[in-house]
């Protein structure tokens, strides 16, 4: 499991994150789930890629 939301960027173990994983289906990462920083998110009609300066590229 990862430490952070990837929707939100909250701790993953505190809170209620159900809508975050609803909102998830739909789009795109926002946050980086190992570091917590916000990601340089592109989106195209094929996918999208999320960008975490640390951790590198995620895609869909």
């Amino acid at each position: 499991m990862s430490e952070y939301c990837d929707h939100c960027g909250g701790r993953a173990a505190e809170g209620d994150h159900t809508a975050c994983r609803a909102a998830r289906e739909m789009e795109p990462p926002r946050y980086c789930p190992e570091c917590r920083r916000r990601m340089v998110v592109q989106v195209m009609p094929s996918g999208w890629y999320a960008s975490c300066a640390q951790h590198g590229i995620r895609v869909s």
